[in-house]
């Protein structure tokens, strides 16, 4: 059985050290990256020490800038071919009220896979975010998933609804009242660092 969203403590601020590394390599302050990506100092501040998590697109935003590959964020998760049951790696990939795990290898680039506890009402937050892959597909396991897709309607899936779209056109999603666990599947994975430079820093094109 996969971990629940409470299973494990919450996930540590690897991810801000990450971006705070990156952007002291690249010798900008945090001012000038809050400008570039359109949020205050302070709030940067506090997502580079771990004490805010932002939006999936706010996320994507910054990597864009610090030319920081999106799939660098899963970097150290499971090596080897095997996942087991009761240690899936956990990731964090922005949002709010998520608890998200890998489950293929880091090294895996053909295709990756991601289950996504989520809260009643969490999800990837209002703003719509754009992901580097080719093909996205989605299983709701449990509860209730509203996607958008702007400017079309929203699409809600139910238990057992699954749905394939574009993952490099603007989306985001929520979970209902109820919250929901969801698998994700991306082909191919996100670029990471050991991809080079034919596909990393690509965060524009879940």
């Amino acid at each position: 059985m996969a971990p629940g969203a409470d299973a494990l403590p919450p996930v540590s601020d690897q991810v801000g050290g990450a971006l705070k590394a990156a952007r002291r390599s690249r010798r900008l302050t945090l001012a000038d990256i809050a400008e570039r990506v359109g949020v205050t100092k302070g709030y940067l501040s506090k997502v580079e020490r771990g004490l805010a998590a932002p939006s999936m697109a706010v996320l994507v935003r910054l990597c864009e800038v610090l030319e920081v590959p999106v799939g660098s964020l899963f970097d150290g998760g499971g090596a080897g071919s095997v996942v087991r049951a009761d240690a899936y790696p956990q990731v964090s990939f922005g949002g709010t009220g998520l608890s998200e795990y890998l489950l293929t290898p880091s090294a895996e680039q053909r295709v990756q896979v991601l289950l996504s506890d989520i809260e009643p009402g969490g999800g990837s937050g209002d703003e719509s975010y754009a992901l580097p892959a080719e093909v996205s597909f989605v299983l709701v396991q449990r509860g209730l998933l509203h996607l958008t897709l702007p400017p079309e309607p929203g699409v809600e899936l139910a238990v057992g609804d699954a749905m394939t779209f574009d993952p490099g056109r603007p989306h985001a999603f929520a979970a209902g009242p109820e919250g929901a666990r969801v698998l994700w599947v991306m082909a191919p994975a996100l670029p990471g660092r050991s991809d080079g430079g034919a596909r990393a820093g690509a965060a524009t094109p879940r």
